[in-house]
């Protein structure tokens, strides 16, 4: 299972199209409006998101509230686009329009537009905004019916925003109902507090913030992705979809980048027979070991760079005229980690998904599940 996203921040809508999609899947409209407003919401975030009400059209691949084994199409309205029309219009005279020509440092802007031999930052931003992730987190709620069907949980928070911290967190102990009720996804209301203190702070000197955010699956099979074919491996599908979301420059399992300071003996989860079969001990490599699920809950973490749009823009050189400017300021949010956090989500389900459609097929739910429940039975407790 994969999906491809088409669609600029300001034009008609947005696009996903998810493919491999087995037969069978309960989906509703309602599941997905679920996460895409959870994407939304979130302290720190700009204008847009008062203007935008966002709901996901399901196109084609679904009836009577089942996927059918062929794609399912998903669409966005962007709302905003009304106001936008003369900019984004599809035919007419482009010299009718201004030409944005100052790139933004930290952005896509200058790189794209000497790649595409365009003089116009719009060309660019459009489809680098990362408003493209609403259709991300459309198609990964179709990924996430799945996995419910076997039994897996995919949920995330925020650790970290600025230099407000609460983490890492044990990932078994987190408490999601809190999570949940937080405007910035942290469950820790003291945290939670300095990290609104940050973003204030932050919006009134024209900053913007980053921050930490971690996701954990639960209910996971052991064997998931490759052992011998280290590039299908499960850490590498998962750490490149996760750092293809829009500022994110780096992304760990477990305990991540403290292991490269341990010494083997406290860095290795020691296996051990439970009451449930062969367990392990403590979860330092966050579910994973030699590319593949170990059964054990899959913690990773991303670290989120600050929003390259400021308020108080950094100097830049203007395309049309060579001159030092100021970069351009689009309409945006001051920090959007938590929002981060949930298109993450998206992201680590479709991977999920995708490696068990790989491992136990891609016909039917009751065939997949069937698979899966003698997978379980050879290997027994794990």
């Amino acid at each position: 299972m994969e999906y491809r996203t088409a669609g600029e921040s300001h034009g008609r809508e947005l696009i996903a199209l998810v493919t491999g999609v087995p037969a069978g899947i309960a989906l509703r409209p309602s599941d997905i409006r679920r996460d895409l407003a959870r994407r939304q919401v979130g302290y720190g975030r700009g204008a847009r998101q008062d203007i935008e009400r966002d709901e996901a059209a399901i196109l084609s691949g679904v009836r009577f509230g089942a996927t059918i084994g062929s794609p399912v199409a998903l669409s966005i309205a962007n709302r905003d686009w009304e106001n936008w029309t003369d900019v984004m219009a599809v035919e007419g005279d482009r010299g009718a329009v201004a030409r944005l020509t100052t790139p933004r440092p930290g952005h896509a802007d200058l790189a794209g537009c000497q790649r595409t031999a365009t003089g116009d930052v719009r060309d660019i931003l459009e489809r680098a905004s990362a408003r493209e992730t609403a259709a991300r987190v459309a198609a990964g709620s179709v990924a996430r019916a799945l996995l419910s069907t076997f039994g897996v949980e995919v949920a995330s928070w925020v650790e970290r925003i600025g230099e407000a911290r609460c983490g890492p967190l044990d990932a078994e102990a987190v408490d999601m109902e809190g999570v949940e009720s937080s405007d910035v996804r942290c469950p820790d209301p003291a945290t939670a507090s300095a990290m609104r203190v940050a973003i204030d702070e932050a919006k009134a000197a024209g900053e913007s913030l980053g921050g930490v955010a971690a996701v954990r699956a639960t209910g996971l099979v052991p064997g998931l992705g490759s052992y011998a074919e280290r590039h299908r491996g499960l850490d590498a599908s998962l750490a490149r979809a996760v750092i293809s979301i829009p500022a994110v420059k780096g992304v760990e399992f477990g305990d991540g980048f403290a292991l490269a300071s341990r010494p083997g003996s406290m860095a290795h989860d020691a296996i051990v027979s439970g009451p449930d079969g062969l367990t392990r001990a403590s979860d330092h490599a966050g579910g994973l070991e030699g590319g593949m699920s170990n059964g054990a809950a899959l913690v990773l973490r991303f670290a989120m760079k600050p929003i390259p749009t400021l308020q108080r823009p950094l100097a830049t050189v203007d395309l049309a005229t060579g001159r030092v400017a100021d970069a351009a300021k689009e309409r945006s949010d001051v920090c959007a980690v938590p929002a981060a956090a949930v298109v993450a989500e998206a992201e680590v389900a479709m991977v999920l998904a995708d490696a068990y459609i790989t491992m136990f097929g891609d016909t039917c739910v009751s065939d997949i599940v069937a698979s899966i429940e003698r997978y379980r039975d050879r290997i027994g407790p794990s």
